[in-house]
């Protein structure tokens, strides 16, 4: 099958590379999970921590692209970006949520993207330890457990007050002077998870959790996700509602009534 929307790259292919990708990457970071690794900081001020698992998962994931896909850009977290001949290019954060992952808390996660022209068409978020997949392609969204295959669907809450919220850290609104926004929709909603990461945003692909707010995301940490939120009849923007695959600050939210109610509420 062929889809316009992956600029005429069969979907069998883009969900074969995605899974394969995701697959080697577990072979670096499963291994490695509540191993006692060293860790690295990428800040001279403040923590942003790095792996070998990190880095080694995304070498592996980039030596696949580029066998399959030499004319391909790719993006990565970890290693410099490569330049593309074309209208694709490949996402990939090989360990979102390394603060979860050096804890050996299970909700980071792998996740892969490919856009074309721009716009992301289809991802995965991985997450080895538990087993689950949660992968996209246009026009659907699915969940992976061993042999069991379900439709991912975003729930029906349509109200602030009836919703289940996540965001990654309270630090991220103080830090980004938006601490005042996120007090407004915390007090607003029915209850608050944090540190989730990308796994936050499957859980809401999959209909458990309703809202997720975050600010500072980086292209590699929301970009794959986009196309699971969508797909499942979710809505994802930047908060003054452009396309969030350039990251920034972002809402998803189960419904398009929900998250008209986000954004007004974090506009103040």
């Amino acid at each position: 099958m062929t889809t316009d929307a992956l600029g005429g790259l069969t979907a069998e292919l883009v969900s074969r590379t995605l899974l394969d990708a995701a697959e080697i990457a577990a072979s670096h970071t499963l291994p490695r999970f509540r191993s006692g690794l060293a860790v690295d900081n990428k800040l001279a001020d403040g923590f942003d921590p790095v792996t070998e698992a990190d880095r080694e998962a995304e070498l592996a994931i980039r030596a696949l692209l580029e066998e399959r896909f030499p004319d391909h850009a790719i993006i990565g977290e970890e290693w410099d970006d490569k330049a593309g001949a074309g209208r694709f290019a490949w996402i990939i954060d090989p360990i979102d949520g390394t603060r979860a992952f050096i804890t050996g808390v299970p909700v980071w996660g792998t996740l892969i993207g490919l856009t074309v022209d721009g716009k992301a068409a289809a991802g995965l978020m991985a997450q080895p330890f538990t087993g689950e997949i949660y992968l996209s392609l246009p026009g659907e969204a699915s969940y992976y457990r061993g042999f069991d295959k379900e439709p991912l669907k975003t729930s029906k809450v349509t109200e602030l007050k009836g919703a289940k919220l996540t965001t990654t850290s309270p630090d991220l609104f103080e830090r980004d002077g938006l601490l005042e926004s996120w007090s407004r929709m915390r007090k607003s909603v029915l209850t608050t998870r944090y540190g989730l990461d990308c796994y936050g945003y499957a859980l809401m692909a999959a209909g458990h959790i309703d809202l997720v707010v975050e600010a500072g995301l980086k292209d590699v940490d929301i970009c794959p996700l986009i196309p699971l939120i969508e797909n499942a009849g979710g809505v994802i923007t930047t908060w003054d509602g452009g396309r969030a695959e350039q990251g920034g600050n972002c809402v998803a939210a189960a419904t398009p009534e929900l998250h008209a109610a986000a954004m007004a509420l974090l506009r103040g």
